[in-house]
């Protein structure tokens, strides 16, 4: 088998990465590595890979650089398109970790060149991609003020926990929420809609999500007023999907129509618009994950 790591650049000069991939060749693999130097640089190399008859691409890097793989890999028609794995060198890794990707460079080099790769889904934003969480709104100011002691007292609660109580004094785009079931009436801020399970660094935003079910994880939050901040956090905590201030589904698209632009985080990567279609492209990756992944259908 013929694979390439594609190394976000920023990582090139890591030792332990250096090892991992010389004694990878020591031990008789095909390992072929190129180095990133700006975006863009990692979708067009997928697609050289593939050219080249590579059957595998390694993302080395973190959530942004799996995002870049794989948008170059859906580019392609879907009979060209090699593997992906992924080497965890991100701040986060929250994609990675989710899945139970080895943090260590070694042992997930490995598992990125023996491991067998599984039909994924990603998600699409227009015509954007993301594998992991695309959010709106406040959700990009949520994992730098978010307390240490709280998200230690909270665990995988405080990302959301903090992002309700910032809404207080959030202004709420217009929005209106087209989704296969109907509209969702009222007006809401979008908080996330999620391929996998977590994002701010091990914050859960959906714990049960799975990345081969054809559907999207979605929260949509209510504006709430600061005397209904406790049945905001019970309903958050409890997950329902009708409560009266969050909202859950799990459904394969949902539109989004504002009456201005609204700020949208793809894996981390930044776009605006006025008007979204958030839908799921069901096993339209292959990914090399652990046997045990926590994230497949066949886990439960």
């Amino acid at each position: 088998m013929r694979a390439r790591l594609i190394l976000n650049g920023k990582k090139a000069d890591r030792l332990d990465v250096r090892a991992a991939v010389a004694n990878l060749r020591g031990a008789g693999h095909d390992l072929e590595v190129r180095v990133t130097w700006e975006q863009g640089d990692a979708a067009r190399m997928v697609a050289e890979a593939a050219a080249d008859g590579v059957t595998r691409v390694i993302a080395g890097g973190g959530d942004g650089s799996i995002n870049e793989a794989a948008t170059g890999l859906l580019a392609l028609a879907a009979d060209q398109r090699p593997a992906l794995g992924i080497l965890p060198l991100g701040t986060a890794n929250d994609f990675a970790t989710a899945c139970g990707i080895p943090a260590e460079p070694a042992a997930a080099l490995q598992l990125a060149l023996t491991g067998e790769p599984a039909g994924i889904d990603a998600g699409r934003c227009n015509d954007g991609i993301f594998v992991n969480v695309a959010s709106g709104g406040f959700g990009a100011e949520i994992t730098a003020d978010t307390p240490v002691a709280l998200k230690n007292f909270l665990g995988g609660g405080a990302y959301t926990l903090m992002g309700l109580l910032k809404a207080i004094d959030f202004r709420p785009y217009d929005v209106a929420i087209r989704t296969p079931t109907g509209e969702l009436p009222g007006t809401f801020v979008v908080a996330a809609i999620c391929n996998g399970r977590q994002a701010g660094g091990g914050q859960q935003l959906a714990p049960s999500a799975l990345i081969d079910d054809g559907l999207l994880d979605m929260v949509f939050l209510r504006p709430f007023p600061l005397a209904s901040v406790p049945q905001v956090i019970d309903e958050v905590l409890h997950r329902r999907d009708d409560g009266r201030f969050v909202v859950h589904r799990r459904l394969p698209w949902v539109e989004i129509e504002a009456t201005g632009p609204v700020p949208v985080n793809l894996d981390g990567e930044p776009m605006r618009a006025s008007r979204f279609r958030f839908s799921c492209e069901p096993c339209s990756l292959r990914l090399v994950v652990p046997s045990s992944c926590p994230c497949l259908t066949g886990s439960r």
